[in-house]
């Protein structure tokens, strides 16, 4: 994981907030995704246009967590947002 480099969220992608989770509708291949409260917040710094290194600052301010363990966790989430179409890697 590059943590300067910079995600966007697909314009196909629709984001519904329900208390601290999320649904996320991507209308051009029709899939659902559920976000918990992590990745919801995950979802809210990426639409802020934050790069890697601001998600994973923030997440270790806000949540008690080791940064090895975020790392990874952040890869696994948006490695499978990626697979999916709902972000895309910004050079």
């Amino acid at each position: 994981m590059n943590l300067n480099q910079r995600l966007t969220i697909s314009g196909e992608v629709i984001c519904q907030v329900l208390d601290d989770e999320s649904v996320l509708l991507d209308l051009a291949s029709e899939n659902y995704l559920g976000l918990n409260e992590v990745g919801t917040r995950v979802w809210q710094i990426l639409d802020d246009g934050g790069t890697m290194r601001s998600v994973v600052s923030t997440l270790l301010e806000e949540y008690d967590t080791d940064e090895d363990t975020l790392i990874k966790d952040l890869d696994n989430l948006l490695g499978s947002m990626q697979a999916q179409g709902l972000i895309k890697l910004v050079d």
